[in-house]
Order: structure tokens, then sequence, then C-alpha cells
């Protein structure tokens, strides 16, 4: 499981991102890049990173379903995600 306050700075930069995209948008429709700099570093899309929302494990992440890899497998096979069964042929 990932600490809390990694958690929470992802939240965190999930929500300024949301606040500054119609300000960014327009700055950069401009091409007012020194307007763009001004922004804080958090509101950029592109420092994100995709965390599985149940135990904020960074990698191996399934957007689909918004959950790490190996939490997919444990509910597929207890049969908590619908539509989805283990493949046998």
């Amino acid at each position: 499981m990932a600490k809390e306050s990694m958690k929470a700075r992802e939240v965190k930069r999930q929500k300024l991102v949301d606040k500054y995209a119609k300000r960014r948008a327009e700055l950069k429709a401009k091409g007012d890049y020194e307007g763009l700099q001004k922004l804080p570093k958090n509101s950029s899309p592109n420092r994100l990173h995709n965390r599985c929302n149940i135990t904020g494990r960074p990698k191996g992440y399934m957007r689909q379903f918004g959950i790490s890899r190996i939490q997919f497998r444990e509910m597929a096979s207890a049969g908590l995600i619908p539509g989805v069964k283990k493949a046998s042929w």
C-alpha cells in the first residue's frame, strides 16, 4: 500500500489541474508562455500519475478499471468485477 501522503498529493494535484484547466487552455491558445509559467507547477496535467484507487500503487495501473493489476486479479477471481471471468481453453 502506498503512503497516505502520496495518495493525498495526487488528489491535490488533480484538484489544481481541474481548477486551472480553463485558464491554461486560454493562455496556450494565445501563445502566452510567460503567463503559463506563472501558474503553479502542479496545475500541469503532465505532473499527474495514475494510481490504484484501492491501494495507491503507481505501477501496473489498468485505466479501464482504475485499479492495479494485482487488485484486478484478486477482484476478478472473487467475482467482484462484472463481466470479467478467467480465460480457459
